[in-house]
């Protein structure tokens, strides 16, 4: 499905971490300083890449073994986020080949803005640091609304705050939840390769309108490139 072939979006919404930004390696060290508190050796990389869209719940789970219905998870989910905190901008970066794509839409006057479950705490030095807080027009976070992702809440507010109808965004994202959300917002949803992906369902399984390896892609099927 092409966007031309219905009607331009009024906006584009963007998850926040795997699709617009690469924490993975922050988060990762995180996890690994974590293991090493406790006497491990760190995990590769490679392992716990996929996780980061689970969140801290996705990363001591990978690190430790354990769910939050263990024991131990709610202290090692504190210390994980403390550490993380301290560090959050050491290799996080905005992909590269993300900012062109923001800077198309910017020049076909297309506002976008950020929808993630990263609590705010976290999400707005990040997104501050990396000088995208002046050029997204809105970032809605894990806590701005009682739910977050899979539900579509977040989705809504931030179509609510750009002053567009939730039928006239899209909503792009590198997580099942992240088209749960948009689909239950009435959104058009695009799903992203470059992403973290996470090891449940395959990405073409997740019903997204469009499955993307790159943001070039995405410019196509906006009309933009």
């Amino acid at each position: 499905m092409n966007p031309s072939s219905q009607s331009r979006p009024a906006a584009v919404l963007f998850d926040l971490d795997g699709t617009l930004i690469d924490s993975a390696p922050d988060l990762a060290n995180a996890a690994n300083w974590l293991r090493a508190q406790h006497d491990l050796p760190p995990l590769p990389y490679a392992q716990l890449r996929p996780m980061v869209g689970s969140g801290a719940r996705g990363m001591v789970g990978i690190a430790f073994g354990v769910t939050p219905a263990d024991n131990r998870f709610e202290a090692l989910r504190d210390a994980f986020l403390a550490r993380y905190a301290e560090a959050l901008l050491q290799d996080t970066m905005v992909f590269a080949e993300v900012q062109p794509l923001l800077a198309s839409l910017e020049r076909a006057g297309l506002p976008w803005g950020i929808v993630t479950n990263k609590a705010t705490r976290f999400a707005q030095p990040v997104v501050q640091g990396l000088a995208l807080h002046t050029r997204a027009g809105t970032l809605v976070c894990g806590d701005t609304m009682p739910q977050a992702k899979p539900h579509p809440a977040p989705l809504l507010e931030a179509a609510r705050r750009l002053g567009v109808a939730p039928q006239d965004c899209i909503y792009v994202g590198d997580d099942l939840r992240d088209v749960q959300a948009g689909q239950a917002a009435g959104m058009r949803t695009v799903a992203v390769r470059w992403g973290y992906l996470g090891t449940g369902e395959r990405i073409e399984d997740w019903g997204a309108d469009l499955v993307v390896e790159n943001p070039d892609q995405l410019l196509n099927w906006l009309d933009l490139a």
